[in-house]
């Protein structure tokens, strides 16, 4: 299929993920970087109106973001039910080291996720993963999906809608309307952003308003941008903006809850700290114009003119799909025991959408590998002893 076009900026894992879909399917394409090439970037945004990659362009056709059901609609095809040993659902680090460790037992073996490397990837800087004094989080999980492509494991890129135990399977149903069949299930969602929750967020996300740092950055060269957040992600996002950006402004709640570390790079960098502030507004019609801010303690407002607005202001658990399948505490994550057991026989979970207290990559890695060494002891049993793949 001729005419594709997908444009892109180095660091976007979404764009990787829709150049995977596209190969997935033989889908011939070219790719466009609007981070490097300004010309460029303005005819995407001529095209599309977004100021925020992946933007896949075929024809007439403009699909934004890494669309799983459009790009499944648009350029796949279906595929046939079959009943697979282990399903999991989702491929950030927890997911990626449950595959492998699955795969490595010989278990038939697929992946369902919207994206590859969850919310790691967008880690301006890892500096405290073993082997890696610093590394990116876009190249640390680039080398999880390497080492889970290297083993026979089915990765299919969509978004799911819902699971259900059906006779003796689990059924996954995705919103481009795959159906999955799994004796074992190991869960390892993640988190999803927050968002703010103001008037005209929905309608400027990807038009100044941003989730994704490290993908749109680019596209704010020489251009005043705001960061809203106050721990790590966000000080590194405003640290990194500053040399991007013509100015850079941090707009946090309460005091940092950041490494002093941070702290001291952000002033050096010049970034503009507002503390016990709040964003009470977003202005802007077809693209965000400017903020308006309020200080917490006083009640004053201030309009700064920005044209980009990074979230980052923690992350809820993915796990709406769940609800009546497994049980969830209070703050909605999956319960689970020491060793990944959740209260369903047969499925296990594992990562950030986990109760464990820790929400670290290396934390994530180690317990999805747990889940797929109690996965196949499980479908052992279930199977006595014989495995479908052996």
């Amino acid at each position: 299929m001729a005419g594709v076009t997908v444009y892109t900026t180095e660091n976007c894992p979404y764009c990787r993920m829709v150049q995977a879909f596209l190969r997935k399917y033989g889908v011939t394409y070219e790719t466009v970087d609007v981070g490097k090439d300004r010309e460029a970037a303005r005819e995407m945004i001529r095209v599309s109106g977004q100021r925020g990659v992946p933007v896949t362009v075929f024809g007439d056709t403009v699909i934004v973001g890494f669309d799983a059901k459009r790009l499944r609609e648009v350029f796949g095809t279906s595929k046939a039910e079959e009943v697979s040993d282990v399903v999991i659902a989702g491929a950030g680090p927890a997911g990626l080291t449950a595959a492998v460790y699955c795969a490595r037992k010989l278990m038939k073996t697929v992946v369902v996720s919207e994206n590859i490397g969850g919310q790691a990837t967008w880690s301006w800087a890892i500096e405290n993963y073993m082997g890696f004094p610093t590394i990116t989080g876009a190249d640390l999980l680039k080398k999880f999906e390497d080492q889970v492509r290297g083993h026979d494991v089915d990765l299919e890129l969509d978004s799911i809608e819902s699971i259900q135990k059906e006779d003796e399977a689990f059924v996954v149903r995705t919103v481009s309307d795959a159906v999955y069949r799994c004796r074992t299930l190991i869960l390892a969602p993640g988190k999803e952003p927050r968002t703010l929750g103001l008037p005209g967020e929905a309608r400027l996300m990807g038009r100044g308003v941003s989730i994704c740092a490290t993908c749109d950055a680019p596209l704010f060269h020489d251009k005043p941008v705001a960061v809203v957040g106050g721990g790590n992600a966000a000080l590194q996002t405003a640290i990194e903006m500053t040399k991007i950006a013509s100015s850079v402004a941090l707009i946090a709640r309460r005091a940092l809850r950041c490494d002093e570390v941070y702290i001291l790079r952000a002033e050096e960098a010049g970034v503009r700290t507002y503390l016990h502030h709040e964003v009470t507004q977003l202005h802007g019609d077809a693209t965000l114009s400017g903020i308006t801010v309020r200080d917490r303690d006083t009640g004053e407002e201030e309009a700064l003119d920005v044209e980009g607005l990074f979230l980052s202001i923690g992350l809820a658990p993915n796990t709406k799909f769940l609800a009546g399948l497994v049980a969830l505490n209070e703050r909605g994550e999956i319960v689970i025991d020491e060793n990944g057991h959740t209260n369903v026989p047969g499925i296990f979970a594992a990562g950030d959408a986990t109760c464990v207290k820790a929400k670290q990559i290396i934390v994530a890695a180690g317990d999805g590998a747990k889940a797929a060494l109690e996965a196949h002891e499980y479908f052992e049993r279930l199977m006595g002893g014989q495995s479908t793949c052996a």
